[in-house]
């Protein structure tokens, strides 16, 4: 099945599949209040998929796909912690490569490894993710592998809000990045399925262009 997987697709394919089970949800009249303070329309939560067979075989034959579409001489696949984990695991296990995992930052004992798993330098690497916010934690992974000598050929994530706050990070280390669905996919999909009303797209539309500054009603 993952031989084809129709790319042009996979956002809304993946999208549906994330409303199916509640893994993200739009209340853009009930706005959800973040860790952070910000209230938000929108609230992901993908580590849900993994209880979910159908689904994350789903999802990891999408991120599979898109590594042999864009990234066809990759050599290891990297899970970012905790989320990534798992999907690597399975994607690993599709394509036939090794995998390892990047810690937030490095063991206080032991061997202090921030990377487990086997690795050498110049070794090809993509970085799986389940969500994009602002990208930070993505892009410590990324600077950890490169800094241990791979090369980072990018970073891949089931979800991204799309903030421009995010793509200009990404931009700026100069690591490519790939997401399976987005935030606009999202919400095309809950507007066909009447899951959201036309009148709340403009809204949800406008609160992704600066979330902290949105003054809601």
């Amino acid at each position: 099945m993952s031989e084809s997987v129709n790319l042009a697709q996979l956002p809304s394919v993946i999208a549906g599949a994330l409303l199916d089970i509640g893994a993200v949800s739009l209340r853009p009249q009930d706005p959800f209040t973040w860790t952070s303070g910000i209230k938000s329309p929108i609230y992901c939560d993908n580590r849900l998929t993994m209880s979910y067979p159908a689904i994350r075989r789903t999802i990891a034959e999408g991120f599979a796909a898109v590594i042999r579409d864009k990234y066809p001489d990759c050599e290891a696949v990297a899970g970012i912690a905790t989320g990534g984990i798992p999907h690597a695991a399975w994607i690993a296990d599709i394509l036939g490569l090794p995998m390892l995992y990047v810690r937030d930052k490095a063991k206080g004992h032991g061997k202090t490894n921030q990377i487990e798993g086997h690795f050498k330098p110049g070794q090809k690497v993509v970085l799986i993710e389940d969500l994009i916010s602002t990208g930070g934690s993505s892009l410590k992974a990324a600077v950890a592998v490169r800094d241990a000598g791979c090369e980072v050929q990018g970073v891949i994530a089931i979800f991204t809000y799309q903030f421009q706050n995010a793509l200009d990070a990404f931009a700026a280390e100069s690591v490519p990045l790939d997401t399976l669905s987005s935030y606009s996919a999202l919400i095309d999909v809950a507007l066909a399925r009447g899951a959201v009303r036309e009148q709340d797209v403009a809204l949800l539309q406008e609160w992704r262009k600066d979330p902290k500054a949105f003054v809601w009603a």
